[in-house]
């Protein structure tokens, strides 16, 4: 992408100076918490995966006390109903621990980085790319959604 001064809206357009490079890293950036995004994401889904888990597993207890299993029931309760998953954490400390050592740190520093060099406009990579892409008169090709002004 050469020096580009056009753009969909003024959140989306260049600002002057900005050069290709900073365009470039400023969307690597992004794609990196996108990415980082997603894997909280999963976290989310591991700590309520694991916590169905272990809710359920009262209902394997109390079957296998009915079914006549109390040595089993008393096993499973005392050594997986409510284990750790690592050493002293249960899956909501892994996930404070994430968000508190990682992913927060992570956000301030993006958006201190897109504030500093590109006046906090998010996402101009994509911007531009869309503008490159588009085929202009076409319906589904438009610059602004529907009402929207640049």
């Amino acid at each position: 992408m050469s020096e580009y001064q056009g753009g969909p809206d003024h959140r989306h357009r260049r600002p002057h100076g900005v050069d290709d490079k900073t365009v470039e890293a400023l969307g690597a950036l992004s794609k990196a918490l996108e990415t980082t995004e997603r894997a909280r994401g999963h976290l989310y889904a591991f700590h309520q995966l694991t916590g169905g888990a272990d809710l359920e597993l009262d209902r394997a207890v109390r079957l296998l006390r009915e079914a006549g299993h109390p040595e089993w029931a008393d096993k499973v309760e005392t050594e997986i109903l409510g284990r750790n998953v690592i050493p002293g954490h249960w899956t909501f400390q892994v996930l404070e621990a994430y968000n508190d050592t990682y992913y927060r740190p992570f956000q301030e520093l993006e958006r201190s980085v897109v504030a500093e060099l590109a006046q906090g406009r998010d996402h101009l990579y994509e911007a531009e790319l869309k503008e490159a892409r588009r085929t202009p008169g076409h319906p589904d090709h438009t610059l602004l959604p529907p009402g929207a002004e640049s």
